[in-house]
């Protein structure tokens, strides 16, 4: 054996490996396991699943997931929501040619002091007027920060990736201008409370 396998071998056997939790309000689901030589260096990282490892439906493996671990507690490491977004493959697929595709990005602060920025994107059935693009922006807008204000983190996050905020916003939006498809497809959390202060979190 030579020197550098072996040195391998011992780095790995230093490591321990820790079990990664999804939060509580995405149903303390296990996203799998990392090993780490110190529990310390844990606290930070992010860690990325699909919204089908979560809730085990099928038609959910479009939307992919980020979290960020906050804590680890024995061999289990805690992690908070740190955002979504579409797959590539799903977002191309959304794309129709003679039809509008109406793009948003805005800040969101949620009831409990965390700052998100969202990706918000409605697909029309045909072509639409830019006086109705604004319109239906400023309903995006509107929706996503009356939600925001009103909801905790934890289920901010929930309406954002089950779909609710976007129904919500299709709703009114089809007032409008006749609609294919609503959906948030990009989330991140921004800034963070640590303690009774906001610090600014790492980019996904």
């Amino acid at each position: 054996m030579s020197s550098k396998t072996k040195r391998i071998r011992d780095k790995w056997r230093s490591k321990t490996w820790y079990t990664v939790m999804a939060p509580p309000y995405f149903g303390n689901v296990e996203l799998g396991a990392v090993p780490v030589a110190e529990a310390e260096k844990l606290v930070g990282r992010v860690v990325d699943a699909t919204l089908y490892d979560i809730t085990n439906d099928f038609s959910h493996q479009y939307l992919k997931m980020y979290f960020q671990i906050t804590e680890v507690e024995g061999k289990t490491a805690h992690t908070i929501f740190k955002g979504h977004e579409y797959s590539r493959d799903y977002l191309r697929s959304l794309v129709r040619r003679r039809t509008t595709k109406v793009d948003a990005i805005f800040t969101a602060t949620t009831k409990d002091g965390y700052k998100l920025l969202l990706a918000v994107s409605a697909f029309t059935l045909t072509r639409i007027r830019t006086s109705q693009e604004k319109t239906i922006r400023a309903i995006m807008e509107k929706t996503i920060k009356e939600k925001a204000a009103a909801l905790t983190l934890d289920q901010f996050a929930q309406e954002i990736v089950l779909g609710k905020i976007a129904s919500d916003i299709y709703n009114e939006a089809k007032k409008i201008a006749p609609l294919r498809h609503v959906g948030i497809r990009k989330s991140k959390l921004v800034t963070k409370l640590q303690h009774t202060e906001a610090q600014t979190a790492e980019p996904v």
